[in-house]
């Protein structure tokens, strides 16, 4: 017997047909490259295109490639399923065929001789016989008791149950790398806009200062001091621009765009307070929407049902075969022919294979058993760690703003004490790279509260549904 193929459930991403069909925004109509082998290419299409974050994420659940495998891979359990399923259902064959022949009677062994018994001159008698035939028949084959086979059967109706939460596990793994890179090419964004700023501030200052040394009443270590920070912050302006060129790279191949495709990000960062569920209901909720648990037991019923199947193997099998036609010589008179067998199949001795495939089932159904009790453990220390990342992201956030606050009222004091002639310009250039530094901090530490938030969402089975909500958006 063959057992089901549960390596196929347990190798790969699988894609539920409704995860596909919601639909995408516009978008510039594609230029596609074909290269041999039928192999098509999309490349990029002149323009930027807008892309919120949720249009990225829903271009990612249609699109990325761990996606589009993985609908060749739910095809092949289809396909499984559906040969499992043939083996109960009756099998008919239609078959028709014309048949010439030529018989040599004298090489077949006949004698002509002993035709002389029965009044017949050999001579008369040709030898040779030419016998053109047409036949018709229809074949029906039938397994009457067949347990292995139906048991079977039922371990592929599990395996397509397995696939479909194997396929809502990637898209939930889909939904959270989109959410996150869309989210840290938003972090990048917002620290191109911040060192620009902080670059116009430095171009003031280094210009004041400049003035104030031309007109004898600075000094030209003021006047150094401000064009040295003036180019520190261009080239954290340039290091900045090219960290979020790569991230719209990266988006780009995770939600299916050319890697030369413009888009611009129409969403900002989200902030919003994320009142958390306690620890037992967020296990309890996890335990219920959890993908990857649910796939797990799903898998576990796969090997339950093939354990029985193979332990049905020593009963016996009844079949029928038969078939009905007609068969003639063309030209003549048509008879008809028919055949009707029952069989009963009872193995006798094949100790060793049964056995082995026992062995074989046991150790699958001990495995999915033990990975089963592992994951539910993990998934308490995962949502235990992002209940903490959630809570002190959101903490660090609260201070990063305050910092900031505090770094531009630091500043502010600075330039009017430089600009009535009161100090030097020193505190100004230390007081810019304080705010530089608290705003790089709040904007990090907001990415890392909403992707945390997000992680939450995966832990929890939720995120595919509700990741609006832990956003705040």
């Amino acid at each position: 017997m063959k057992a089901w193929p549960l390596a196929l459930i347990l190798c790969g991403p699988l894609v539920d047909a409704q995860t596909q069909s919601a639909d995408l925004p516009p978008a510039p109509t594609p230029n596609i490259v074909k290269f041999p082998g039928g192999v098509l290419v999309e490349q990029g299409t002149p323009g930027a295109m807008p892309l919120s974050l949720d249009d990225a994420i829903a271009r990612g659940e249609k699109r990325n490639l761990q996606m589009l495998l993985a609908v060749q891979n739910e095809r092949m359990v289809r396909g499984e399923v559906l040969t499992a399923e043939n083996s109960l259902l009756p099998s008919l064959t239609a078959k028709g065929a014309i048949e010439a022949q030529q018989i040599n009677l004298a090489a077949e062994g006949f004698k002509g001789s002993s035709l002389e018994e029965f009044g017949i001159s050999p001579a008369s008698f040709s030898t040779i016989v030419k016998v053109n035939t047409a036949s018709a028949q229809m074949s029906l084959n039938q397994q009457l008791f067949n347990v292995p086979a139906y048991y079977l059967y039922r371990s592929a109706q599990q395996a397509s149950k397995a696939a479909n939460f194997t396929t809502l596990n990637q898209e939930d793994s889909v939904i959270l790398s989109v959410g996150t890179q869309y989210l840290l090419a938003l972090a990048d964004a917002s620290q191109i806009a911040n060192a620009q700023a902080l670059e116009k501030a430095d171009e003031v200052a280094y210009e004041q200062a400049r003035a104030s040394h031309e007109a004898g009443v600075g000094t030209n270590l003021d006047e150094l001091r401000a064009r040295v920070q003036l180019q520190t912050q261009q080239q954290a302006l340039i290091n900045d621009e090219n960290a979020f060129a790569k991230d719209k790279i990266a988006l780009n191949r995770l939600i299916g765009l050319p890697a030369d495709q413009e888009i611009t990000l129409t969403d900002t960062a989200p902030y919003g307070e994320f009142a958390q569920l306690p620890l037992e209901d967020a296990k309890k909720l996890a335990y219920e929407r959890r993908k990857d648990l649910l796939s797990l037991q799903a898998q576990l019923e796969v090997a339950v049902k093939a354990r029985k199947a193979v332990r049905a193997e020593r009963l016996p099998v009844l079949s029928f075969d038969g078939y009905y036609g007609v068969l003639g010589e063309i030209g003549s008179l048509y008879h008809g022919v028919f055949t009707a067998t029952g069989k009963v199949s009872v193995p006798v001795f094949e100790e060793g294979q049964l056995r082995g495939e026992r062995e074989v089932a046991d150790a699958q159904m001990i495995g999915l058993k033990q990975q089963i009790g592992s994951l539910r453990v993990t998934i308490e220390q995962q949502i235990r760690s992002a209940m903490l990342d959630v809570q002190s992201s959101n903490e660090l956030v609260r201070v990063a703003k305050s910092n900031v606050d505090l770094a531009t009222q630091e500043l502010q004091d600075a330039s009017d004490r430089f600009s009535a002639g009161v100090d030097d310009n020193l505190p100004v250039v230390q007081a810019q790279a304080t705010l530089a530094q608290a705003q790089s901090t709040l904007v990090n530490t907001l990415y890392q509260y909403n992707q945390s938030k997000l992680q939450l969402a995966r832990n929890t089975g939720v995120v595919e549904s509700q990741y609006k909500v832990y956003l705040g958006r």
